[in-house]
């Protein structure tokens, strides 16, 4: 899936969305508003990629940073619901984890969280162990983007 087709399934849906983002630095916001006519569906991006960012700016709680760190699926959740109610959007996509060189906080570089939360729920992906993704910081960035993408479009 592409920013194309992220943007034909919301505009199609009537929805809107927001996103957080912590290893990709905005690049999944940055895909998204390079489709034209995505106007009418992004609301807009927060990049949460210190920790207590996730918190004040993404709205996730600073015991859940405390319980499980910055590299978590419930940490991905709670960024896209935060992000969503934050921003006024339908939608919310979040991406957190270890784009490497180095490893972070004992997870390795390509364990990644990708989330995407509406009002019906949230659904996470997570590359962990054996699915983590592989390749150079660009490519596991880049693998992370298609990876929420995919996720959005497939609401």
């Amino acid at each position: 899936m592409n920013a194309e087709d992220a943007v034909r399934a919301l505009t199609a849906s009537g929805r809107t969305v927001a996103t957080a983002e912590s290893l990709t630095g905005g690049l999944v916001c940055a895909a998204l508003t390079s489709v034209p006519g995505s106007s009418a569906v992004v609301r807009g991006g927060v990049i949460v990629y210190a920790t207590q960012l996730k918190s004040s700016l993404a709205g996730v709680p600073g015991e859940l940073l405390d319980r499980h760190g910055p590299v978590a699926p419930e940490v991905a959740a709670a960024m896209a619901d935060g992000v969503r109610h934050r921003l006024g959007a339908d939608v919310g996509v979040a991406t957190t984890g270890v784009a490497g060189p180095s490893g972070q906080d004992g997870h390795p570089p390509g364990t990644v969280h990708v989330a995407v939360a509406t009002s019906q729920g949230t659904t996470v992906r997570s590359y962990t162990g054996d699915s983590a993704l592989t390749g150079g910081r660009g490519e596991v960035r880049d693998a992370t983007v298609r990876a929420a993408l995919e996720l959005l479009s497939g609401l």
